[in-house]
């Protein structure tokens, strides 16, 4: 009976092995690029990416920094979350499950010009704010950035929807039972009581602007942060009403109202939200911190319903686009309106109010709208002559989980100078 050698059988193992190997590799490329777009892992941090978390003292003596002037830089990390870890997602906003091919957006970070602006810590963010109850108050712009949230502190605690109602559930409610913290988000597109146009009713908004929304307004009493949002929903026609009698109108030809615009309109409506929240939260006792959103700037290159309305990848530049404008306009309107406000609030105790300034990062990144990802796969046939684009809200995740690291942020200095002047 004749015995194998060894090395024959070695030699012919290593030949199987030569054939079987691009075999291999060929399988495992497509599960390996399957991992890597739905599930991005962080890379290795060099020291320079590194931003470790202040302390309090740290904090206490820094001077306050201005997050509204710096620089996008490349961040190896990347989000917390992704398309398909965070459930609470708006459908428009989920552009990686809805196969956007460049993946690069996700890879920024904002770098103010005054300190580092740390990573978002969900459970920071549970212990500043434990037993609150945090509602966003606006349009569209609001729920972006809500949801943003919801998404990054679902990667520590899973929030349960207690509450939902209205069209397209506008006015929804989650709590996270595990610090009791509740996070609502409140449909109301001009802070103050409005009509919207529909098919049934005016084909133009009509606005009550020294009457604050009521929708929001009557459960201030149990609310302790608020997040408002408003601006592109006061460039839509309107008619607008002051003291029970018509004001003027903005864009109603046909109509026998003098055109006003909507600067002023939009100023009125945020001074009557903020003396709303001052003068109630004054009374109760209770205290609350209030953020006001500027406006976040569109990125419309061409025709809203063509391919390549947005089609940027990477931000701009620093000095490539300037805030101007509408955009500049409606900034410093809301920034005027808070400043004006903190200074009746220095009469009251607990009440703290801040300006998220978002106009000139949020404009520096023309390439983190949903663009035609807004739905599905949009070019799974070729590249369709009217391919309908979003080039106004964010990516999730994407640039305005910014926002919501800025928001902590600021609370984290706030309870800080909260403790050392107990």
């Amino acid at each position: 009976m004749g015995v194998t050698s060894p090395l024959k059988g070695q030699s012919h193992s290593r030949s199987l092995t030569r054939k079987l190997l691009p075999y291999v590799l060929y399988a495992l490329l497509p599960i390996a690029v399957f991992r890597f777009y739905f599930h991005p892992f962080p890379f290795p941090l060099s020291t320079s990416d590194q931003l470790p978390h202040p302390n309090q003292e740290e904090i206490a003596n820094e001077t306050p920094c201005n997050y509204t002037y710096g620089r996008w830089v490349h961040d190896k990390m990347g989000p917390l979350y992704n398309g398909t870890t965070c459930g609470t997602i708006k459908e428009g906003q989920n552009c990686i499950t809805h196969g956007r091919p460049d993946l690069g957006y996700l890879y920024w970070r904002w770098q103010p010009s005054q300190c580092n602006l740390p990573r978002f810590d969900p459970n920071t963010f549970f212990n500043l704010l434990s037993n609150k109850h945090i509602a966003f108050v606006g349009d569209s712009m609001a729920r972006n950035q809500l949801e943003s949230l919801l998404c990054m502190l679902a990667t520590a605690s899973y929030p349960n929807l207690v509450y939902k109602n209205g069209e397209d559930n506008k006015f929804r409610r989650w709590h996270f039972a595990s610090h009791n913290i509740t996070v609502s988000v409140y449909w109301s597109p001009f802070l103050v009581k409005g009509v919207e146009k529909s098919k049934t009713g005016p084909d133009h908004n009509e606005l009550y602007v020294d009457v604050v929304d009521e929708r929001w307004g009557s459960d201030l009493e149990h609310i302790d942060m608020v997040v408002l949002s408003i601006g592109h929903w006061f460039l839509h026609p309107a008619v607008y009403y002051e003291g029970g009698s018509v004001l003027g109108c903005h864009y109603c030809p046909g109509l026998n109202h003098t055109e006003i615009g909507f600067y002023d309109v939009m100023r009125k409506a945020i001074k009557t939200a903020l003396k709303a929240i001052i003068e109630r939260k004054s009374t109760d006792g209770n205290g609350i911190d209030v953020f006001l959103t500027s406006f976040s700037p569109s990125h419309f290159e061409g025709e809203w319903d063509k391919a390549g309305a947005c089609p940027k990848t990477k931000p701009y530049e620093e000095g490539e686009k300037m805030v101007e404008g509408m955009d500049a306009d409606m900034r410093s309107i809301a920034i005027e309106e808070m400043e004006a406000a903190k200074v009746n609030a220095k009469k009251f105790k607990g009440l703290r109010l801040e300006t998220l300034d978002v106009t000139k990062l949020s404009l520096m990144r023309p390439d983190g709208h949903p663009g035609p990802y807004m739905y599905p796969f949009p070019f799974a046939n070729g590249v369709q002559e009217h391919v309908q684009n979003d080039c106004v809200h964010w990516c999730l995740p994407g640039p305005i989980d910014t926002w919501n690291q800025i928001v902590l942020e600021v609370i984290r200095r706030w309870s800080v100078v909260s403790k050392r002047e107990e």
